[in-house]
């Protein structure tokens, strides 16, 4: 009842005002929620764990740590499969395909599952983050505001676009690398009306999180070195090694994938995932979870954490085997968050890859250091690795530059970490095309890019454009019965359609207009012989870029459209061409 009332003042308050000011109270409104929603997991996250592993010795590894992360993804597929009986999708390409697929709708269960699923995958001991779902669920109370005040398209997605900045602003702290995040991820195409909600909501978010989580930042860090010039060719070394390291964790995902795509039922996938993933984490107990306080540990240069509450605890001071298990830890970490997504589990890519980054970043540093290359300062390529990570898995080099300065305060490092996530970024886009969320986003369709042409095409559909109203003819028709139809139609285009719709060409009327005046053929002449098969056919499955491809290429202004040889209907280029003015019109409003 008071969730009805609150929706109700909104929509009274938003028929008053004018739209700019309509929307900056909604992007206060957001960023409140949001900051809400961080505060609510980290805590939800942090008592899971605390619970569960306060109690551990230091000294040896618990067999527990086999244990827990099974019962946290079984809880999480029990609530999935029998209570939610819905999907709950990856965080982040949930929000995207939102936008590219479903006009900004987000299932209305969003607004609580990501809460829940991913508080049990990773406090139990989900090898992920909490960052996606932190920002599918702002982003789903945005897309429930948005669609009970009726806002059109544009003013939803610039609704996503405040939710995902303040999310991300709330759960790293970092009101800056919020508002970057969603210009370079999520906003594809922001208008200057659009700037100062952004801003407010970012901001708003952040205050929440600092009021209810303290002012400290996510990694403390202190500078002890400045930039040195001479420490330039290390950093395009650790560009070029946090690249490799990315291309791996993007590969590694894939082929995780494709291996348990090979095993039917969520059953068997659960129980090889959650075995799997229990035996890397007793191991290396250092992936247990998001992994922050192993990343704290890194930034101060130390080896000591791997061996916390492991069963080669005996080992620690031995800088051999220390730096053999951080490489092993480097590779499991990508293995044991895809065994938490693949088994079932939720959550974000965020917090692995910035666990990767700072112990890739510890490991450059430490090899070069042992080897007797350079004196590195440690804690600041720990730093500096973290941002490069981010850079080549998600491939979003602003946002890593701006995130790994504001969480850990180390701006004085700047034009290192530029450095870093420039070339690892250009490297690993090389290496692979895609990012970790357009993978994410496989099989449910193309994901918006800042390429202003290809998004508009990309938020189009071609099924809502088919024109049904031509007059069809079978195939065993005659001239004469031909005439008959041209008689009652105001097309030039007949589909020669059987009576279980298969399809069999065309006839257009310009090409037998020399003959439909002859009477002594109508009887004699077969449809068959008149008609023929176009070169370009439109599948009803294919996605717009590739329609208007198809338009381009064949010079037609109408395309039959089959699914799977069967007749649908017809599209032209007419239609295509305003509903695209139409899209660009509403996103180009002020």
């Amino acid at each position: 009842m008071k969730k009805k009332r609150f929706f109700d003042r909104l929509i009274i308050i938003s028929r008053k005002l004018p739209t700019r000011q309509m929307m900056i109270i909604l992007s206060i409104i957001i960023g409140f929620i949001a900051g809400m929603i961080a505060v609510i997991m980290k805590n939800l996250v942090f008592f899971i764990r605390n619970v569960l592993t306060g109690g551990f010795e230091i000294n040896y590894s618990n067999y527990l740590y086999v244990v827990y992360p099974a019962i946290g993804l079984i809880i999480t597929l029990i609530f999935i499969k029998f209570i939610l009986r819905r999907p709950v999708r990856d965080g982040i390409p949930n929000v995207l395909y939102s936008i590219s697929r479903s006009h900004g709708v987000i299932k209305l269960h969003n607004i609580f599952s990501s809460i829940i699923t991913s508080s049990l995958t990773v406090g139990f001991g989900g090898s992920v983050g909490l960052e996606g779902p932190t920002v599918v669920t702002g982003a789903a109370w945005g897309s429930v505001i948005a669609k009970k005040l009726g806002l059109n398209y544009k003013q939803t997605v610039d609704i996503l676009g405040f939710a995902s900045a303040a999310a991300m602003s709330a759960i790293f702290k970092a009101p800056i690398a919020g508002i970057v995040f969603s210009l370079e991820v999520i906003l594809f195409d922001m208008t200057m009306s659009s700037l100062v909600p952004l801003l407010l909501a970012s901001i708003i978010a952040a205050l929440t999180s600092y009021f209810f989580l303290g002012l400290d930042v996510l990694y403390p860090f202190q500078i002890q070195y400045s930039f040195n010039f001479n420490e330039t060719l290390y950093y395009f070394g650790l560009g070029i090694f946090s690249s490799l390291i990315s291309a791996y964790y993007i590969k590694g995902y894939v082929v995780s994938g494709k291996i348990f795509d090979k095993i039917s039922g969520w059953l068997a996938k659960f129980l090889v995932g959650a075995t799997s993933l229990g035996i890397l984490i007793f191991l290396l107990p250092s992936l247990y979870g998001e992994g922050y306080e192993a990343i704290n540990a890194a930034l101060k240069g130390n080896l000591d954490f791997i061996f916390d509450n492991s069963i080669f605890y005996a080992f620690r001071g031995n800088i051999t085997i220390s730096l053999l298990l951080l490489l092993a830890i480097i590779l499991a970490k990508v293995v044991a968050t895809s065994l938490t997504f693949r088994a079932g589990g939720i959550g974000g890519v965020f917090a692995p890859t910035l666990f990767i980054g700072a112990m890739s970043g510890l490991f450059f540093a430490k090899v070069v250091n042992v080897l007797g290359f350079g004196n590195l300062p440690v804690s600041d390529f720990v730093l500096v690795g973290m941002a490069g990570l981010l850079a080549g898995v998600v491939q979003a080099p602003l946002t890593a530059i701006f995130l790994i300065a504001e969480i850990t305060g180390g701006y004085s490092l700047l034009l290192p970490i530029m450095i870093v996530s420039t070339i690892s970024y250009a490297l690993s886009k090389a290496m692979s095309s895609r990012s970790i969320y357009t993978i994410q986003l496989s099989g449910r369709g193309d994901m918006l890019t800042h390429h202003k042409d290809k998004s508009l095409l990309t938020m189009m559909d071609v099924k809502p454009l088919i024109e049904k109203n031509f007059n069809i003819i079978p195939p065993e028709a005659s001239l004469g019965d031909l005439v008959k139809v041209i008689a009652n139609s105001t097309r030039n285009i007949f589909p020669v359609v059987d009576d279980e719709n298969n399809f069999y060409g065309i006839i257009i009327l310009d090409q037998i207009r020399h003959i439909m005046f002859k009477p002594e053929l109508y009887d004699n002449t077969g449809v068959k012989s008149l008609m023929f098969h176009p070169s370009s056919i439109v599948e009803i499955t294919d996605d717009m870029e590739t329609v208007a491809s198809k338009f381009q290429h064949s010079g037609k202004y109408n395309l039959v459209v089959l699914d799977n040889g069967k007749y649908v209907g017809f599209v032209s280029r007419a239609n295509v061409f305003s509903r695209y003015r139409q899209l660009l019109k509403e996103f180009s409003e002020e």
